[in-house]
């Protein structure tokens, strides 16, 4: 794998972090939203897991697997996912192995409180998420092709990834 040299003489991989593919920005994002005061919205964070999609349940196994991520988070984004695919075949599945039943009753018990608006929020989540994948797509292909360094580049995707939790804050 190439490596490139920026302006501050550090060699870089190209594809590392958020800056290389979008399931790792993704992920970062939604690690970030959960930090970022999980309990004050709670609605908006299962909203935001479900329309991530399978993306979600990757999150959740990384955090449980390799133990950097927080196991609350993994938890939630696994329940959030098992909602989404439908209670029985979580209960049933191997995501039965990654939640816990207090977590997921409590859960489960607030997105049944919730479930218009959180359902409400999906779709306006999906929009957003594809919206900024595409932008994300952009900048890829522009530093793929020379338009930019890898500075400039991670400096957008940096940029890119504040508007889409400020956007998401907005949903």
């Amino acid at each position: 794998m190439a490596t490139e040299t920026t302006d501050l003489g550090t060699s870089e991989a190209p594809t590392k972090g958020i800056y290389g593919e979008w399931d790792s920005f993704l992920k970062t994002a939604i690690h970030e939203y959960y930090d970022r005061g999980f309990t004050s919205r709670k609605g908006n964070f299962i909203a935001l897991i479900m329309a991530s999609g399978q993306t979600a349940f990757s999150l959740a196994k990384d955090s449980v697997v390799d133990g950097t991520g927080t196991k609350k988070l993994a938890i939630g984004a696994a329940l959030a996912l098992a909602l989404r695919l439908g209670l029985k075949y979580a209960l049933g599945g191997p995501l039965g192995l990654v939640l816990s039943v207090a977590a997921g009753a409590s859960m489960l018990s607030y997105f049944i409180r919730n479930q218009k608006d959180i359902v409400r929020k999906v779709g306006a989540y999906r929009t957003t998420i594809a919206a900024t994948r595409g932008r994300f797509e952009e900048i890829q292909e522009g530093w793929r092709s020379g338009r930019y360094d890898a500075t400039e580049r991670n400096l957008m995707v940096d940029g890119l990834m504040k508007r889409f939790l400020v956007q998401c804050d907005e949903v």
